[in-house]
């Protein structure tokens, strides 16, 4: 089940970061455009922080279950984690910058639920969206660095 879940959140991820990309641009559009805050846009947003949260239960199973989170604390202790690139990354970074990046997505996600005006709330999504990006795009394991993870589940 591990194996499963391991390929889903590779999988969640390029949605979360597709639905993030769709809404920074049309925030953007109806930041620039001075564009009312539509349904497709509360859409957009509810679809994003829904697979981010999806994303967030799969990826806490695997950092309580899986080898490279919390076991790995428990079995070599925090100092020596700290002390191992790989190690902390896992039990630490991406978790800790995937948390911010779906916390900013909910916050992003309830500024638009707030009774302000449509280019206030276009302006907050984006700005929400737009740090969450970086965010998750910096806490994600790409195939480049030393924690890597193939870009698609099942690929080596």
């Amino acid at each position: 089940m591990y194996q499963g879940l391991l390929h889903l959140h590779n999988f969640g991820r390029w949605v979360v970061i597709i639905l993030l990309l769709v809404a920074i641009f049309k925030a953007a559009s109806g930041l620039a455009g001075n564009k009312p805050f539509t349904n497709g846009d509360k859409k957009i947003g509810l679809f994003l922080m829904i697979s981010a949260h999806i994303m967030l239960l799969v990826g806490l199973y695997q950092w309580f279950v899986g080898p490279w989170g919390f076991q790995n604390i428990q079995n070599l202790g925090m100092k020596a984690v700290m002390q191992n690139n790989a190690y902390r990354f896992w039990a630490v970074e991406h978790i800790t910058g995937m948390l911010i990046g779906i916390i900013l997505i909910t916050i992003g996600r309830g500024s638009a639920k707030k009774d302000i005006s449509d280019i206030a709330k276009h302006r907050r999504s984006f700005w929400f969206y737009f740090i969450a990006f970086i965010v998750i795009v910096a806490s994600v394991p790409w195939p480049f660095r030393e924690v890597a993870r193939p870009l698609f589940p099942g690929m080596h």
